[in-house]
């Protein structure tokens, strides 16, 4: 255990290698792993006190089992006797609908997560699937699904060879990336301009990222869409030409000539506040480089028109002759692809266990966080149980008060967390995994949006105490598969590796003649989660074919490459990637020309009340970092920015407090005035409010700050202030498939300031 241990940093999406250093059991330094093929060095404040995580006294280690109120310890076996005794009731009834599956963002950065999740999914059968993705990337998923066919195929930046990169709602300088896996984002971006390229912002706030960049334009919140449509049909000009053989492998240009007509770029000044000229220099700039490219992040995606602007930035890229090529918007070749659904319910049949599944198809498997509250008070079909993996809705969603309440409500709830937190306090069980420090890691979902096809396997530091992620999940699996507390997790560990086999058996052709039983006896790996993992880097785009290709990859010979294997860089993967009906890019969309105008039309009628958006800082990884002591130490962050403008307009100073209104609710906030934000823009961070009874976070209390989205208003409720730019959940096509699902962490909404004195704010807390 003592000595220098290698490990990939599970935080966030930049992948970045550490190199941990152990004595007397316990970590004493943590530093950038100088020898990574991806990170080679560069690290972060998050990664390097991850270790404080694992140590803090206020993390679960044993189940919790709330007792006349109260979470109280107990024992493994006594915690999930628990669960079957208040699950089995709700199945008991006979609708697996009736239970609800919220998979928080955590689950993206364990390989054990997003395979057994699938397993429990397959055997709880119900519908009822909601993700931390659908108040961040969904639309991205849903815009790809219809213009290639594949909701995970998304188009990423090629950084380290473009020369032109435009980018909306999107600060990696604070994010570290976010659906553009780039370690040391700061080296990456300057670079560029080293180079001799160009690097634009657009966004209402001057973040850090706009301070490095070349330009910095300001756009009024929640209009990327329509300044996107403009620019794209500048680029239409000269499209034919630049788009060469990519033409005979696209549809729908006509089409979409016609829905952009009106989007001049004097009509998307109107609206975005953004100069003609800009607007026309910078369509310049995209199409007179063979190197250009546009990439958006979450200020553009959490909006009513998310995957519009999704879509748009595809389109751009498209006609500025940059989709699928080197230093344009290309695509991850990653080991393996993301896996889908499997079929463990088929398993389960075998060996005599009947699930009644209820899942339907939905984009990416999920619903709309914000139906969720929805679905708890329907008095027909309504949500009875929920079972939350490594979330924080209760802070994360829009109207928290009525997330709360919805909660409260519930007859049973399972949280799998490694906290008593906002949202796990209305756990009937809690069940805590182990730290990311006690199990073994491999960035299954982040590889299949790297700007470099690499593969990294870190094994665990310590031994964990209690069951790790997939016995814990398998457990849950069994339960609700009618199989009881005292069911064997080997069964569900057997199924889930053989349904990995028997799907990359029918895909892949070296595989297609071997039997299940040969397969399995050549997987290796230390835990069932590794045993999968193999199987997956076995049949995946470099892997051994389990020995048809000797030189392939496996999970061994990863293990032996302890900093990383770097495959190269992206490279053209169209037009066989594509997986529409006709092989071809769908340039127009089934209703995505009558939304776009519907959006304009949403636009042009709002008013001029003060807009808030969010904000991230790089020592902030949602909620459940704030519990961290050297990640809120210093200055307070959860502070309303104000523009100097609107500060003297409204009678605000320094360190005034705000109340932030709106129509479902308010909170009172200092005030921090900057000209880092617009005129008529005011941004509040996200992921705080540490100040809620019942819950065990004794740091996160003490730097408590409030939450935005007590006040984020979701679109069932009325508009706020009777101009709140409605949250939209159908931008896809006219089939009812789900589309867009924006979410409060940027969501452009109209709100109220009122000053209020400090001394006031004061005397109301102690009172």
């Amino acid at each position: 255990m003592d000595g220098e241990h290698i490990l990939t940093c599970p935080l966030c999406e930049a992948t970045c290698g550490l190199t941990v250093r152990v004595s007397g059991g316990k970590v004493d330094l943590i530093r950038g792993d100088q020898d990574d093929v991806f990170s080679q060095g560069y690290l972060c404040a998050k990664g390097s006190l991850l270790h404080k995580i694992h140590d803090d006294p206020d993390r679960l280690r044993t189940p919790m089992i709330k007792r006349d109120g109260r979470h109280v310890r107990a024992t493994w076996d006594e915690a999930f006797a628990a669960v079957a005794a208040g699950l089995g009731p709700v199945l008991d009834a006979g609708d697996r609908n009736a239970i609800g599956l919220y998979v928080g963002n955590p689950n993206a950065h364990n390989h054990a997560n997003a395979i057994y999740g699938r397993t429990l999914i397959q055997a709880l059968g119900t519908n009822q699937i909601y993700s931390a993705s659908t108040v961040d990337q969904m639309p991205k998923h849903v815009s790809s699904g219809m213009m290639f066919g594949d909701p995970d195929l998304m188009s990423l930046p090629d950084l380290d060879r473009t020369d032109f990169l435009l980018m909306l709602g999107a600060n990696p300088l604070e994010s570290n990336g976010s659906v553009c896996t780039a370690p040391d984002m700061p080296g990456r971006l300057r670079a560029i301009s080293e180079r001799g390229g160009t690097v634009v912002v657009v966004d209402p706030r001057r973040t850090r990222t706009a301070d490095l960049a070349d330009q910095h334009i300001t756009i009024l919140p929640g209009t990327d869409a329509i300044w996107l449509a403009a620019l794209a049909r500048l680029l239409l000009d000269g499209a034919q030409e630049r788009l060469g053989e990519q033409s005979t492998w696209v549809t729908g240009l006509e089409g979409l000539s016609a829905a952009l007509g009106d989007f001049t770029p004097e009509f998307a000044e109107s609206i975005c506040g953004v100069p003609a000229a800009v607007t026309v220099a910078v369509a310049s700039g995209l199409a007179d480089n063979e190197r250009s490219t546009v990439y958006a992040r979450i200020g553009a995606h959490t909006t009513n028109a998310g995957t519009i602007a999704s879509w748009l930035v595809d389109i751009c890229n498209l006609l500025a002759g940059s989709l699928d090529r080197p230093g344009g918007a290309m695509f991850a070749s990653a080991a393996m692809a993301t896996i889908v659904l499997l079929p463990v319910a088929e398993g389960l049949a075998s060996v005599g266990i009947t699930v009644v599944s209820t899942v339907t198809p939905k984009c990416a498997a999920s619903f709309p966080q914000r139906h969720c509250p929805t679905r708890f008070s329907n008095r027909e079909g309504r949500l009875r149980a929920m079972i939350v993996i490594g979330g924080n809705p209760a802070r994360s969603l829009p109207d928290t008060t009525r997330m709360e309440e919805a909660f409260e409500a519930l007859d049973f709830m399972v949280s799998v967390d490694i906290f008593l937190n906002e949202t796990s306090r209305f756990a009937d069980v809690i069940l805590p995994p182990p730290s990311s420090l006690e199990r073994s890691h491999y960035d299954l979902a982040l590889y299949n949006v790297a700007i470099r096809n690499v593969a990294n396997y870190s094994p665990a530091i310590f031994e964990a105490d209690g069951p790790h992620e997939e016995d814990i999940f398998a457990k849950l699996a069994l339960i609700v598969a009618g199989q009881g507390a005292d069911a064997d997790v080997e069964i569900m560990h057997d199924l889930t590796l053989d349904a990995v086999l028997s799907s990359r058996q029918k895909s892949v052709p070296e595989l297609a003649d071997r039997s299940i039983d040969e397969l399995r006896a050549m997987v290796t790996g230390d835990t069932p989660a590794d045993r999968v993992l193999d199987a997956m880097l076995r049949a995946g785009r470099y892997g051994d074919r389990f020995g048809a290709e000797p030189e392939g990859l496996t999970l061994e010979k990863l293990k032996g490459h302890p900093h990383g294997i770097d495959f190269g860089p992206m490279r053209p993967r169209l037009p066989h990637a594509l997986k529409t009906v006709d092989g071809k890019i769908a340039v127009l969309p089934v209703g995505f020309a009558e939304r776009l105008a519907d959006i304009a039309s949403e636009r042009s009628a709002m008013n001029g009340a003060p807009v808030l958006i969010g904000r991230r800082d790089v020592r902030s990884n949602n909620s459940w970092l704030h519990n961290v002591k050297g990640l809120v130490k210093g200055k307070d962050r959860c502070t309303l920015w104000v523009n100097p403008l609107g500060a003297a307009e409204w009678a605000l100073a320094d360190g005034d407090a705000a109340l932030v209104a709106s129509s479902v609710g308010e909170v009172e906030v200092p005030v921090e005035v900057t000209d880092r934000t617009m005129v008529g823009v005011v941004s509040l961070p996200h992921g705080w409010g540490h100040n809620a009874l019942g819950t065990q976070l004794s740091v996160a209390r003490e730097h408590a700050g409030v939450n935005m989205n007590v006040g984020s208003a979701d679109q069932a409720r009325s508009a706020v202030w009777k101009r709140h730019p409605h949250r939209y959940s159908g931008d896809g096509d006219s089939s009812g498939e789900i589309a867009a699902s924006p979410g409060p962490v940027a969501e452009p909404s109209e709100v109220m300031l009122k000053r209020r004195a400090v001394a006031q704010m004061a005397a109301a807390k102690a009172s």
